[in-house]
């Protein structure tokens, strides 16, 4: 579902709860809730232009995010792509579902590329969007507009209007 701009405050605290505990605990990236200004106004960092939020959740539960930042000239960033340890793989399709929706709604806005930067660490996110269409890219390829973060070493491009549906 796209995020809530109804009682905005609750979701984007259980958006950062779980974005910061996978963060910290699961990867040890050493950055709190503060230092992303994105969790603290999700619907005014995100929802303008051609970029989104999204959220899965079981009832209650926030299980999973993803967000693509307008970044100009028909481009979009991929941003902060996360999934609770017990929603990853086949028997839940969370990744699956939330990344199909971003490339839709990039193709319904008419986007040509999505770029996301992410770290060394998360390498099963490495593979899962390899196999769905993204290819590395060095990180004076992508755009002058593409917000790198301070913990972003490794760089891909999507070429919307080329690459098929997602797989999982």
């Amino acid at each position: 579902m796209p995020f809530p701009t109804e009682a905005a405050a609750i979701w984007q605290a259980r958006i950062a709860d779980m974005i910061v505990h996978i963060q910290q605990e699961e990867y040890g990236i050493p950055i709190t809730r503060e230092q992303q200004p994105d969790l603290q106004d999700i619907a005014g960092f995100y929802q303008h232009g051609s970029g989104n939020f999204w959220l899965a959740c079981v009832e209650e539960r926030v299980v999973g995010t993803i967000a693509l930042l307008d970044i100009g000239n028909r481009q979009v960033a991929l941003r902060k792509m996360f999934v609770h340890h017990e929603y990853r793989g086949k028997t839940w399709g969370v990744s699956h579902q939330l990344l199909e929706q971003a490339i839709i709604w990039a193709r319904q806005q008419g986007m040509t590329d999505i770029y996301l930067g992410t770290t060394p660490q998360f390498k099963a996110a490495h593979r899962f969007y390899e196999k769905n269409g993204f290819v590395e890219v060095d990180q004076q390829e992508l755009p002058a507009s593409f917000p790198v973060m301070q913990v972003d070493k490794k760089f891909y491009r999507f070429l919307v209007e080329e690459n098929g549906r997602v797989n999982e």
